[in-house]
């Protein structure tokens, strides 16, 4: 079974919904949850908020931490997840905002991106993870399968509804 599908089995036996908030990865989770027909009694939503003023307009992603921290950091990326977490009828949210490429900087390289994982109830936990100058495409697809990644583990860690 692919990952998508081990994921929506985890989350119907739990009786959750997902919803997705991206950035850089521009909506290639939800696709891949999408993409397994069946998949709307577990995905709720999904939020592809590339630019500042939409995170800030979708999610409730506030000026002053975008100001202070960036759009690629580890503070966005929580409450980008809390944000849409907040705004659906989801009990659990994946957040993704990174530089896919090319380009970047020494203070925010290439293949940098934060993820948020909000839990209804539950702390929303972040981190950053260093894919490095992959190109483009590879960087986004890393980063997809991350979140999937993180989305699976989240219901593992769940007791069954």
């Amino acid at each position: 079974m692919s990952l998508p599908a081990d994921i929506l089995a985890a989350y119907r036996a739990r009786g959750w919904m997902i919803a997705t908030a991206e950035s850089c990865t521009g909506g290639m989770v939800s696709a891949a949850i999408t993409d397994i027909p069946g998949s709307s009694d577990v995905f709720e939503r999904g939020f592809v908020t590339y630019t500042n003023d939409a995170k800030e307009q979708m999610l409730g992603v506030e000026r002053a931490t975008l100001a202070a921290h960036g759009a690629v950091s580890e503070e966005v990326a929580r409450e980008m997840a809390e944000g849409a977490l907040w705004r659906s009828n989801a009990q659990v949210a994946v957040a993704i905002t990174g530089i896919a490429g090319p380009g970047g900087s020494d203070h925010k390289p290439e293949g940098r991106v934060c993820f948020g994982l909000a839990i209804e109830g539950e702390l929303t936990v972040t981190e950053t993870v260093e894919f490095g100058a992959l190109g483009r495409a590879e960087v986004r697809k890393s980063a997809r399968d991350h979140a999937l990644n993180l989305l699976f583990q989240a219901a593992q860690q769940a007791p069954e509804k």
